[in-house]
């Protein structure tokens, strides 16, 4: 025995730089949080007003700032002060060590000059893409802030296209006034003819072999910039400032590391084109804390590229917290998707409240992408009119999705590769819903099922109940749902391993369970009183009536 402890301390010894790597190695946890390195700066200020700036809300004071921006950097850092007042600018460029400081009545306003903003490579929706230069970036860059509680606005009105279902007909003529073009049925105003004739470009604007920055120039209106976009920079941070007005996504991040959103607010349209509040891209150690958004698409969405460029990249989002955030109208509150080829995995979010948004909690993805997403841990998650689905984890989107008989009859469908994507391992408990179309929808892939997500603790009030389709180890606990439409409640199509433990429903339910497919298989109900619902169970398109299995109450 004394040989063997000796042994194991002659290990440790030999072996004691790799201890803090063991101890990074144990599984993250809600008690065992990632960690968010932050930035530091030098307290050195350098106000533009000292570069050239004015705030008369007329001269263009691009190079004042970016000049005060390179002398801070070059200095060694500290903070680029922006006082109050209204200043125009064009795009600007962050520099390592620099905190930009927005004081809290100063205005940043982006210019409509379109000529301002050069065309350049960048990535657009998972794609290496040109586009218009963002107004303001960063690359390769340690050490960067944007602080303050003034507001940077991107002028983003003068780039979308937008709908005539989506103004009132005085914004409509106001906007017919101003110029631009209409498409040919007259549904929709184009701010151009360059950006109507990119619109029916298959392809326009993607990076790839044969096409040239110069052969795009024909469509630049076309190519919206995202607001803020920071690619590859190390310890980050975005605190207290309000962005708002973007033309396309507003906050992009993509392959940063150790980054911080404390207290930020994101402001778009709800018809923003495009509006997307933050979209986190293969970045590695996030918090996202004490932040709203109010959004045209989705809140806080987590990608990690697309498709074919995105298995190559192989970067997942990853270690991400989200905290105590409100997210108002967008498309979803808090998204996974659906440009994930990279995968995601390790993200804790909790305490946040969705309101009006199209659906609360969103996964997304679809044939092609490849990507794992696991290890999703949510909690304590308030929901209020919710347009469609309370919670989605859907592998169809933007694609066909195949009929309720295509399903159960097992139809063919193509085999599992690198580009079949997986959803799997994902923790939710302590969620309230009250307003929705549907409470849950869990659509996987016959090829590749959705697989162990586990629900506990949740209250749903919604039109529609719950649907499963293509589903495996999926786990209910103590779930109620309180439903208009009950005909049926449960809808489960080839599900396997299904577990409702202490499910709880309204007392008007008429049929609380449907089952279809062949491959339906070991749905159990326990610790359940059934009693309230007028039929049980209809079973259909194939399944065994053996497939549910409950035990009563």
């Amino acid at each position: 025995m004394l040989n063997i402890k000796r042994t194991a301390l002659a290990v440790m010894l030999l072996m004691g730089a790799s201890a803090p790597v063991w101890a990074q190695t144990k599984p993250y946890s809600w008690t065992n949080l990632p960690k968010i390195a932050r930035p530091v700066f030098k307290k050195d200020t350098f106000n533009i007003v000292k570069y050239g700036a004015k705030s008369d809300g007329i001269t263009l004071n691009t190079k004042s700032i970016n000049n005060a921006i390179a002398a801070c950097s070059a200095k060694g850092g500290g903070v680029v002060l922006v006082p109050d007042g209204l200043w125009m600018t064009g795009p600007i460029q962050l520099k390592s060590n620099v905190n930009l400081h927005i004081s809290r009545a100063a205005l940043l306003q982006l210019t409509d000059d379109k000529s301002q903003y050069k065309l350049v490579e960048g990535n657009w929706e998972g794609h290496a893409a040109y586009r218009n230069e963002s107004p303001i970036s960063g690359t390769n860059l340690v050490n960067i802030a944007i602080t303050g509680e003034g507001v940077i606005d991107g002028n983003g009105e003068v780039w979308r296209a937008i709908g005539k279902d989506r103004l009132t007909e005085e914004d409509w003529k106001r906007k017919l006034a101003a110029g631009g073009v209409l498409s040919e049925n007259g549904r929709s105003w184009y701010p151009s003819e360059s950006y109507a004739k990119a619109a029916k470009t298959p392809r326009a604007g993607y990076i790839e072999p044969g096409s040239s920055a110069a052969a795009n120039e024909q469509y630049k209106d076309f190519f919206r910039p995202n607001m803020l976009v920071l690619t590859n920079c190390k310890k980050v941070l975005l605190q207290n400032t309000t962005f708002q007005n973007s033309a396309a996504w507003c906050l992009h991040t993509l392959m940063c590391q150790d980054l911080t959103l404390q207290g930020v607010r994101v402001r778009n349209p709800w018809y923003a084109q495009n509006g997307d509040g933050i979209d986190v891209e293969s970045c590695k150690n996030v918090m996202i804390d004490n932040s709203t958004f109010d959004c045209g698409d989705d809140g806080i969405c987590v990608k990690s590229g697309r498709d074919e460029e995105g298995r190559k990249r192989g970067m997942p989002t990853e270690n991400m917290i989200v905290k105590n955030s409100i997210v108002y109208r967008a498309h979803g509150g808090f998204v996974i998707g659906s440009e994930m080829s990279g995968g995601a995995r390790n993200i804790f979010v909790s305490d946040c409240t969705f309101m009006t948004t199209d659906i609360g909690l969103r996964f997304k993805t679809t044939r092609g992408r490849g990507g794992i997403v696991e290890n999703i841990h949510i909690k304590n998650i308030a929901m209020k009119d919710i347009i469609t689905s309370a919670i989605l984890l859907d592998m169809y989107y933007t694609g066909k999705s195949p009929t309720e008989e295509e399903i159960a009859n097992d139809s063919g469908y193509p085999p599992v590769t690198e580009a079949t994507p997986q959803f799997r391992n994902i923790y939710i408990s302590n969620v309230a819903c009250n307003g929705a179309d549907k409470a849950l929808m869990v659509r996987g892939l016959p090829e590749m099922n959705i697989k162990g997500i586990h629900l506990e603790n949740i209250s749903l009030k919604t039109k529609k109940g719950i649907e499963i389709t293509e589903g495996q180890d999926i786990t209910l606990k103590n779930v109620y749902v309180e439903s208009a439409n009950t005909k049926p409640l449960i809808s489960i199509l080839n599900g396997n391993g299904i577990k409702f433990d202490n499910l709880r429903f309204g007392s008007n339910t008429e049929q609380l369970f449907s089952i279809g497919g062949k491959r339906s298989a070991n749905i159990q109900v326990i610790n359940s009183d059934l009693s309230k619902a007028k039929n049980k169970a209809e079973f259909k398109s194939g399944a065994d009536s053996k497939a549910l299995i409950t035990t009563a109450k």
